[in-house]
């Protein structure tokens, strides 16, 4: 067995622990193989263990690897999306999880309307308050969520943050939980071409707890494929 037989394995049992604690089924979480830095060949012996969800930070990332990877995984564009690459990504990306305003929410719809497909976004809330991270304030999210329920092309799913790297664990705890209730709060709006299904957070240090507190996407990366090369 080759260390990323033997990550994945540990991985996935680490996720089946943390989703019994919390009383929750497996079928409740989905686990997204974060493959910034990791090339191609790795990345299909990942699907060949079962990995079917891929996440990329960019976006010619994606475009880089996109050939090389069997088209029934689905890619997840995980990362800060600038609005003059979105025409490259919403053919590929199964669901955007970085939306942070309503210009590039319009963008997506353009590209997606073009194409004839209902593009599935996650609205990214920064929770925490970090200046060094992307997202909205936790309370414009329900005023962005009104605004983009309009549009025809692109379907909100739900919503996306993330914690910091060093944080305690009560501090992680709040985030998530956070993000739920405001998940919680918005469902309760019943907003046409709003479901509040996907609380996508966790990462390789924290996504335990991410999924006791209810994450249904878990990001992970470094825990599957080793601490990152960059080039």
């Amino acid at each position: 067995m080759n260390d990323l037989e033997k990550n994945l394995q540990s991985v996935c049992m680490r996720i089946k622990d943390a989703i019994k604690r919390s009383g929750r089924e497996e079928k409740d979480v989905r686990l997204i193989a974060v493959t910034k830095t990791v090339e191609s060949d790795v990345m299909n012996e990942a699907v060949r263990l079962g990995i079917t969800d891929i996440g990329e930070n960019r976006v010619q990332e994606v475009l880089r690897k996109y050939e090389d990877i069997p088209h029934n995984v689905n890619w997840h564009l995980i990362g800060h999306l600038q609005k003059n690459k979105v025409k490259y990504i919403v053919d590929k990306a199964e669901i955007i999880h970085s939306v942070d305003s309503l210009e590039l929410a319009e963008e997506i719809n353009k590209q997606a309307l073009k194409i004839e497909k209902i593009q599935k976004i996650l609205i990214q809330v920064n929770v925490s308050g970090e200046e060094s991270k992307f997202g909205i304030k936790p309370e414009e999210c329900l005023e962005l969520c009104k605004n983009i329920s309009k549009l025809s092309n692109v379907h909100i799913e739900g919503l996306m943050t993330m914690a910091p790297h060093f944080a305690p664990e009560n501090e992680i705890r709040k985030i998530f939980s956070g993000l739920r209730q405001i998940s919680l709060d918005i469902d309760k709006e019943n907003m046409d071409n709003i479901s509040m299904n996907e609380l996508s957070m966790g990462m390789s240090n924290d996504f335990e707890i991410a999924i006791e507190e209810g994450a249904t996407l878990i990001r992970v990366g470094t825990s599957i494929f080793g601490k990152r090369i960059y080039p």
